[in-house]
């Protein structure tokens, strides 16, 4: 099994450094090699926490979390106009997931994955643990939940390509992102709060809760689609080695495709 997997491994290895190489220009050769061994840890680690995340009964887990800002979810569902959870994909965003929902039932968005028996396992944790599955790819769905006052688990910050997609920056960078969430937040009214989950050294989580977004959308799909970017690199910068920076989030560019990824 080792031998089949590593050339894979190899190949999400070149990735996360060719990304910090583009996120942290400022960072010498050997800070962000470090960096990268922190970020190969927490990626093994991911799979354990997943694995707890679908598994792990509440008790356990609830042993294991401290919450900071439930008030604003608390807030927001009082307006009856329901919640974009808003989040990225942090390595300890599968669990942060399960954890927020032992305080909220929430709806969990969800894209299709190539490997149809992860898929499966995957689309069965969450139909489990969550209120409901929201298709990436049926965004009336989730406009709906969020009219019934319900709280939608989004992660918008991965390279979709260019539909329904504009160019904003990302740690500096031209990167394809979503105009989806200022655009589900207009047709709904629901309230974005940003959510964070950050694991110590002691296998302990924090989830941070922000207060709910202001004058968003604006309408200037350009505008607010920076201003999710924004507020997600915010967050990568205070724990950068929890992200998942072996996505090819740089993949697609004005030019083309895979331009900034070649060898």
């Amino acid at each position: 099994m080792a031998v089949l997997i590593r050339p894979a491994i190899k190949a999400r290895r070149r990735i996360a450094k060719r990304n910090l190489e583009l996120c942290f220009p400022e960072l010498s050769d050997e800070q962000r090699h470090a960096l990268l061994e922190k970020n190969n840890q927490t990626m093994g680690m991911m799979m354990i926490e997943t694995a707890l995340s679908w598994w792990a009964s509440d008790r356990r887990l609830q042993k294991r979390v401290s919450y900071h800002g439930l008030e604003h979810i608390e807030a927001a569902l009082e307006k009856g106009n329901g919640v974009i959870l808003l989040t990225a994909h942090f390595t300890s965003m599968e669990i942060g997931g399960r954890l927020i929902m032992l305080k909220f039932p929430c709806y969990v968005m969800f894209r299709e994955l190539k490997n149809a028996l992860f898929n499966a396992f995957m689309m069965r944790a969450r139909t489990h643990h969550s209120e409901g599955i929201v298709m990436q790819k049926e965004p009336r769905a989730m406009v709906r939940a969020l009219r019934k006052n319900k709280i939608v688990w989004y992660a918008p910050d991965q390279d979709l390509g260019k539909r329904q997609c504009v160019f904003a920056k990302f740690f500096g960078v031209q990167a394809s992102t979503v105009i989806a969430t200022g655009r589900l937040a207009k047709m709904s009214g629901a309230a974005v709060i940003p959510f964070t989950p950050r694991r110590d050294e002691k296998g302990h989580y924090t989830l941070t809760i922000g207060a709910p977004l202001t004058d968003f959308p604006t309408g200037d799909d350009v505008a607010d689609a920076q201003r999710i970017n924004d507020i997600i690199e915010h967050e990568i910068r205070h724990s950068p080695e929890q992200y998942l920076w072996a996505h090819r989030r740089f993949k697609t560019q004005p030019e083309g495709k895979g331009l900034l990824y070649k060898k």
